[in-house]
């Protein structure tokens, strides 16, 4: 055989490599998470329970929207403190894919260049990442404090018949500091 023919056998040969991997990718493309499901209002109120077994009533609202280039979460919540002070607080995420399946970046601040970039941990801004898992949509935050502790913020949103069961979970080092579980009706 001729080198120029074995040349011509090893194109051949990695191109069909590629071929066969390309293609062996296609069925995971389209189990890409989707986030059409999730999209709407939802609003509940629960009972947030801390560390020391102490509860504060607290109102919630999320709304899931569709972006050109991902989506968007915003969510309020409205705690009333046992001295009569009511507590609002307003966020708004933007996802982005990423390039693991099913794994969303945040993109939440503007850089010199005007895009959109996650926020930085390490100078008190959270890190904030979603994932998508089967009828859970899941935010995640972290925070790394000035003497290197952390917090990390679980939101799992799981789709049900006429709304989402909402988990909130707080751990401060590892331990858990505050929880919550209730269910947001679909608006």
């Amino acid at each position: 055989m001729r080198v120029r023919d074995r040349a011509r056998l090893s194109v051949v040969g990695v191109l069909a490599l590629v071929a066969v991997v390309w293609a062996s990718a296609l069925p995971k493309l389209a189990e890409a998470a989707d986030i059409a499901p999730f999209v709407g209002d939802y609003v509940g109120s629960a009972d947030v329970v801390d560390a020391s077994g102490e509860t504060t009533p607290r109102d919630m609202s999320v709304s899931i929207h569709e972006t050109s280039d991902g989506f968007n979460v915003s969510w309020r919540t409205t705690t009333y403190k046992g001295d009569g002070r009511v507590k609002e607080q307003k966020y708004s995420v933007d996802f982005r894919p990423s390039d693991r399946p099913d794994v969303f970046s945040a993109a939440m601040k503007r850089n010199v260049f005007g895009h959109e970039v996650p926020l930085d941990p390490m100078k008190g801004e959270p890190f904030v990442w979603g994932r998508i898992d089967g009828a859970t949509l899941t935010v995640f935050s972290l925070f790394i404090d000035e003497r290197g502790g952390y917090e990390l913020q679980q939101f799992d949103r799981t789709l049900t018949e006429n709304g989402l069961d909402l988990s909130f979970s707080r751990f401060r080092d590892g331990l858990k500091s505050r929880s919550v579980q209730t269910f947001l009706e679909k608006r």
